[in-house]
């Protein structure tokens, strides 16, 4: 497929390639933009892009518009799109571009900051300022969908105008499109939000919008997961800390957050002096870090914190436990010396490698290089850090990319994107190397001539936030937990409470004593309907007790997804459960 890129070249690229879904839907952007041109002229637009699975447009509308507008809106873009209209490159100077859109002020603002020469694309009557690249032709997009709306600031800046975002999604064949829109729908049913209700694991209230409360289930399933992260820790020695909510404004001051994110912290007066409570974990941190002389012989220095942090988010961007004000950062930092980098970045990448194997979940890692303007450091030290993470990164296997000046201005970055059962990514883990904190905080070591010596600090975090991470995974599985996870593993039903009700009671207290999350459900529904209340709970086992379990002293289980019943004795299913139960 030829495709027409900003500099005027045209190229080959596969068509069912991730570069060619791109260019098709960042194509079909456009198509988007001309229909609403031509149904709503006053309409003013600002950007565009292709995104993971599809595209979107952000657009001024004059008039409020709905969902219920859709299908006229793609009734436009396949009329426009039959007129199969090339889409053809123009390159004009600023003073050109500025008068093309005089009457769109976003896209005036996007023309003062370009410092070369303008591209449009214009495809019949409409034009568009873009660095495409672009199809040849309108015809070549046939099976698209628009899917949502949402607000959406002005170049992500809440003190700009908000703006109606219109989602979409545009494939090469009608398959495609349906398998896509089934998958969409699929999502729908597992959304955390639906399932914690359902299943009892959380609660989000008006009277703390972005504060979630845990419920008795959802807190099951929190602390395994805690218990599960300290264990994996302590064995790749990790201390564990805990570091105060609160902590002074001079701290901040110091950390550098006050000045580049005090609007996003939560602050009081204690005594008449200013606190805040904290965003990030890290300067808590390196206060233990200076607790105490280190030697070099000490290095590296493992702290590990599930450290509660709160930031000020705005009330629309909130989403379930996606986007919260309140969350759990699973924190780790790590002092090393620079000698210490690339065995300390692998004994991390393997840390990891351990967990998310744990909950299913794959990979793949980006790493982000040093900016062109502002980082701290000897380049020197930047330059090799990179190295070593370039290096660690191809000795893992995995996918990786490199984002090139996209780093922290104190140092460079890994991010962890995971993939889950519906083909979603998600960014969870970092590492970052950091030689800025510890040099605001005058961090030292003593090296082995005996002299002061600066450590670098490694910031990193597997899960990211445990709220965040659980809402993950709780669609990953559809709300249908591994067994070691789930708040509820095995649940008994008696057939008859006066015939069986005594064995359940006898089982029902040999699986406690073994540390086994068990429930009875002895009520006086039939059988039938308490094994399906039983599914919809996605419990992991259901045991039926009649007259033969009785007499022989066995089960019949049924494991939740499945219809068969097994039956056997009671000591080989309690084996089997604490086999499936201990991961690690």
């Amino acid at each position: 497929m030829k495709v027409q890129l900003h500099d005027g070249s045209i190229i080959e690229i596969e068509k069912n390639s991730k570069e060619g879904f791109e260019v098709l839907n960042h194509s079909t952007s456009h198509l988007l933009a001309a229909a609403i041109h031509e149904l709503y002229p006053d309409a003013l637009f600002g950007f565009g892009p292709a995104i993971e699975e599809g595209f979107y447009y952000d657009i001024d509308f004059k008039e409020p518009i709905s969902e219920d507008d859709f299908p006229k809106i793609e009734k436009k873009m396949q009329e426009l799109a039959k007129r199969d209209d090339r889409i053809i490159r123009e390159q004009l100077s600023k003073a050109e571009a500025l008068k093309i859109f005089k009457d769109n002020p976003y896209k005036l603002e996007l023309i003062e900051g370009i410092d070369e020469d303008i591209t449009v694309f214009r495809q019949g009557d409409f034009v568009d300022l873009c660095r495409g690249p672009h199809i040849m032709s309108t015809g070549l997009i046939k099976h698209f969908k628009l899917l949502s709306l949402a607000g959406a600031y002005w170049r992500g800046d809440s003190k700009n105008k908000q703006l109606v975002r219109i989602y979409g999604t545009s494939w090469w064949s009608a398959e495609e499109l349906a398998k896509h829109l089934s998958d969409i729908e699929e999502r729908k049913k597992r959304d955390h939000r639906l399932l914690g209700k359902q299943l009892g694991l959380f609660l989000l209230s008006e009277y703390g919008p972005g504060f979630p409360f845990w419920l008795p289930n959802g807190m099951i399933v929190r602390t395994e997961i805690e218990n599960l992260w300290k264990k994996i820790h302590r064995r790749y020695n990790y201390m564990l800390i805990d570091t105060p909510i609160l902590l002074s404004k001079e701290l901040w001051i110091t950390s550098g957050h006050w000045d580049h994110y005090k609007e996003n912290m939560y602050t009081t007066l204690i005594d008449e002096k200013e606190f805040a409570v904290k965003p990030m974990n890290c300067p808590g941190a390196i206060l233990v870090y200076k607790n105490s002389l280190h030697s070099y012989k000490d290095l590296p220095l493992r702290y590990a914190e599930l450290g509660h942090v709160h930031r000020h988010e705005a009330s629309g961007a909130l989403n379930g436990l996606f986007r919260v004000r309140s969350f759990t950062q699973d924190d780790a930092h790590t002092f090393v010396r620079a000698d210490q980098i690339e065995d300390e970045i692998k004994s991390i990448l393997k840390l990891y490698d351990e967990i998310y194997s744990i909950f299913g979940l794959d990979y793949k890692i980006e790493l982000s290089t040093r900016p062109e303007e502002g980082y701290i450091g000897d380049i020197e030290i930047w330059n090799k850090s990179e190295e070593i993470l370039e290096r660690v990164c191809r000795a893992t296997g995995k996918d990786f990319k490199i984002n090139p000046g996209d780093g922290a201005f104190y140092g460079p970055k890994l991010d962890f994107k995971l993939r889950d059962s519906m083909g979603r990514i998600w960014q969870c883990g970092t590492i970052q190397l950091d030689m800025n904190l510890p040099e605001r905080f005058d961090c030292s070591y003593i090296n082995k001539n005996g002299e002061k010596e600066r450590p670098i600090m490694l910031h990193r975090a597997c899960f990211g936030s445990i709220e965040r991470f659980i809402g993950i995974i709780t669609e990953n599985y559809a709300g249908a937990f591994p067994t070691w996870l789930s708040p509820v593993q095995v649940n008994l039903l008696p057939v008859n409470n006066e015939y069986h009700l005594d064995y359940v009671n006898e089982l029902y207290k040999l699986l406690q004593d073994e540390d086994i999350r068990v429930e009875k459900d002895d009520d006086n529904e039939k059988l039938g309907y308490r094994m399906r209340n039983s599914q919809m709970r996605k419990i992991p086992y259901t045991l039926v007790i009649g007259d033969n379990e009785v007499k022989d002293r066995t089960v019949t289980y049924r494991k939740y997804g499945e219809k068969e019943q097994i039956t056997v004795p009671f000591d080989d299913f309690l084996k089997m459960v604490k086999k499936e139960i201990k991961i690690i």
